[in-house]
C-alpha cells in the first residue's frame, strides 16, 4: 500500500505577499513640517541670494537676439515653412489651425506652436535633515529668463538632453528619476506645459526621496518648503518648472469639506470637457493667415499674442556651453490670479476651466484669470474676459499674494506673469459661478493633482505658493 501524501504546511516563499497602503497618509504631515521650517539644515533664504550671485558670477551667461540665419543647425523647411533642427530632435516650431465650439458659438484661428512630442523630467530629490524634508534646489540658467539665473528642480531636461542628443555633459542626478531603487517616490505625474505656446507637451513631475547619501555639487543647495515659499514671495526667483513640480506635493485637508463635493466637481469638470468642442490641426508654418515672416521674427500681424525670434546663447553652468535656438516672446506682462473666498469658513478658489489649443484634452483648470491685457485693450469692457477689470483694478487691501514669476525660460523669451491671490466678495464673484466657472477648495485641486491633464501649468504655479506656505488663505 502506497503511504499517504504529505502536504508541507506552505513555505515563507509561497506566503501572500506583504500589503501597503494605498495612500501614504503622514506624507502631508511630514511635509507640512517642511512649509514651517523657516530656516533650514543649510542655510537661510537671505544666504540664497547671495549663493546665486555667486553662481551668476561663476559661470559665464549671456543671451543676444540674432537673425533667423544666423541660427546654427535650425532651419525653415523649404516645403512647409516649419523651423526646425538638423537633428531632429529638441522641438519644431510649426503652424496650428484651431476651431473651438460650445453653446453654438464657434472661433477659429492660426498661430505659430511649439511641438515637442518627447516627454522631459521634471524632478526634485527630497531628503530628511533633522526630521524636516528639505528640496534639492538648482540655480540654473534659462535663455528666456530676464535675470538668466533662477531656482529650478534637481533635475529639469528634456529627453534629448538626458540621452545626449547634444554631445553635451551628463544631467546631474538623473539617476535618481530614471534607476529603480535609488528612491522612493513621493509623486510622478504627466502634467501639461503652456497650452497656448506648446502643442500636446508633458512632462513627468517628481519627488523622489533619496536613498542614502547624495553627493554634494556647489550649482545646487537643500531648501525646506518654508524657506521655498519665502523666495516665491519673490519676484522671479523660482522658476515655472520648480513651481509645477512643488504643486504636485500634497496638502493637508484639515476641513475635509467643499461647497462641491469630489463627484460634482469631476462631473462638472467632465461636462466642460464634453460640451466644448476642440479641433487642433498641425499645419505648414509657412503662410499662415494674420502672421507674418521678417528677418529675425515672425509676428502677428496686429503687434498682438508673442512672436517667434532667434537668440545666441553662451552658458557656462549648462551641458552645453553655447547654442542658438529659436524662443516665443509674449507681447505683454500677464495677469493670472485666483479669486479667493470663505465659504462655510473654508478656503475656496473660483476655477476656470480653460480651453488652449495645445492641451492633449479640450479642457484643463486654469485660474479665475489668465490673460495678457495688452491684446485685449482694443475691446470694449463687455467684451472682455471676465473678472479681468476686477482683477487688473484691485483694492490694495484685497490681495492676498502677488509676485511676478517667470514662465519656461527654456522656450520663451521675457515672458512674465503677475501671479495673485485676491479675496472677492458676492458682488465681485457669486457662489453662483458663472459658465465654466466652479468654487473648489485648494485641498480638492492639489489632489487632482495626483492624475494627469487636470490643471495647467498658472493653475499649479498659484498651487505651489500654497504648498509651499508663501500665501496662507
Amino acid at each position: 500500500m502506497t503511504a499517504p501524501t504529505t502536504v508541507p504546511a506552505a513555505s515563507a516563499a509561497s506566503a501572500s505577499p506583504a500589503l501597503v497602503a494605498r495612500v501614504d497618509e503622514g506624507l502631508p504631515l511630514r511635509l507640512s513640517r517642511s512649509t514651517g521650517a523657516a530656516r533650514g539644515a543649510a542655510a537661510h533664504t537671505a544666504d540664497v541670494h547671495t549663493w546665486l550671485e555667486e553662481r551668476r558670477r561663476a559661470h559665464r551667461f549671456r543671451v543676444d537676439r540674432i537673425a533667423f540665419a544666423d541660427l546654427d543647425g535650425w532651419s525653415f523647411d523649404p516645403d512647409t515653412g516649419n523651423l526646425g533642427h538638423r537633428s531632429g530632435k529638441f522641438f519644431t516650431v510649426e503652424g496650428l489651425r484651431v476651431t473651438t465650439g460650445s453653446d453654438g458659438r464657434e472661433r477659429t484661428w492660426h498661430q505659430p506652436i511649439i511641438r515637442q512630442p518627447e516627454v522631459g523630467i521634471l524632478g526634485i530629490l527630497v531628503k530628511e535633515f533633522d526630521g524636516v524634508p528639505h528640496f534639492l534646489m538648482q540655480a540654473k540658467m534659462e535663455p528666456g529668463n530676464r535675470n538668466l539665473l533662477q531656482l529650478s528642480p534637481t533635475v529639469q531636461a528634456t529627453r534629448s538632453n538626458y540621452t545626449k542628443a547634444h554631445k553635451g555633459a551628463d544631467v546631474r542626478y538623473i539617476e535618481y528619476f530614471t534607476q529603480p531603487g535609488r528612491g522612493r517616490v513621493l509623486a510622478d505625474v504627466l502634467q501639461s506645459e503652456h497650452g497656448s505656446w506648446f502643442y500636446r507637451k508633458s512632462n513627468r513631475n517628481m519627488l523622489v526621496e533619496a536613498v542614502g547619501d547624495v553627493p554634494e555639487h556647489d550649482d545646487f543647495r537643500w531648501l525646506t518648503l518654508g524657506e521655498i515659499g519665502e523666495l516665491l514671495r519673490q519676484d522671479n526667483v523660482v522658476n515655472m518648472d520648480a513651481r509645477t513640480v512643488l504643486a504636485c506635493a500634497p496638502l493637508q485637508d484639515t476641513e475635509g469639506v467643499a461647497l462641491h463635493s469630489d463627484t460634482e466637481l469631476l462631473s462638472w469638470f467632465t461636462t466642460e470637457r464634453s460640451r466644448h468642442d476642440v479641433s487642433a490641426e498641425r499645419v505648414p508654418l509657412a503662410g499662415i493667415p494674420g502672421w507674418k515672416r521678417g528677418e529675425d521674427s515672425i509676428d502677428h500681424e496686429e503687434g498682438r499674442y508673442f512672436s517667434v525670434v532667434a537668440v545666441g546663447v553662451q552658458a557656462g553652468s549648462r551641458e552645453v556651453s553655447g547654442w542658438t535656438q529659436p524662443l516665443f516672446e509674449p507681447t505683454g506682462v500677464g495677469v493670472t490670479a485666483f479669486l479667493t473666498r470663505r465659504i462655510g469658513g473654508v478656503p475656496h478658489l473660483l476655477v476656470h476651466a480653460r480651453v488652449e489649443g495645445g492641451f492633449a484634452d479640450t479642457v484643463e483648470l486654469g485660474p479665475t484669470v489668465q490673460y495678457t491685457p495688452p491684446n485685449y485693450a482694443h475691446l470694449p469692457r463687455e467684451e472682455r474676459p471676465p473678472f479681468l477689470d476686477l482683477v487688473l483694478g484691485a483694492d490694495p487691501a484685497r490681495i492676498r499674494y502677488e509676485a511676478l514669476h517667470s514662465e519656461e525660460g527654456g522656450r520663451f523669451l521675457n515672458a512674465e506673469s503677475r501671479y495673485l491671490f485676491l479675496d472677492a466678495d458676492e458682488d465681485q464673484a457669486p457662489l453662483q459661478a458663472p459658465p465654466g466657472y466652479l468654487w473648489a477648495t485648494p485641498a480638492q485641486l492639489t489632489g487632482l493633482l495626483r492624475h494627469n491633464h487636470y490643471l495647467n501649468v498658472q493653475a499649479r504655479t498659484l498651487l505651489s505658493c500654497l504648498t509651499s506656505g508663501a500665501v496662507t488663505l
